[in-house]
């Protein structure tokens, strides 16, 4: 029986396979997003200057 298959079954301590797989998916999830938080920092400050009066052009 392999490493992993022991961790799985329980007869080995570690990360499961399960787990393991779980906390690739949440990393992804994760860079995702952050890249989305960026964007929507990126798009209120545009907008915030957008909207600053002092930035009207007659």
């Amino acid at each position: 029986m392999g490493r992993a298959a022991q961790v799985d079954a329980g007869a080995r301590s570690g990360t499961t396979s399960k787990e393991s797989a779980e906390i690739k998916r949440l990393k992804a999830e994760n860079k995702l997003l952050r890249e989305d938080v960026a964007i929507l920092k990126a798009a209120t400050t545009f907008f915030a200057g957008e909207l600053d009066p002092r930035n009207r052009r007659s």
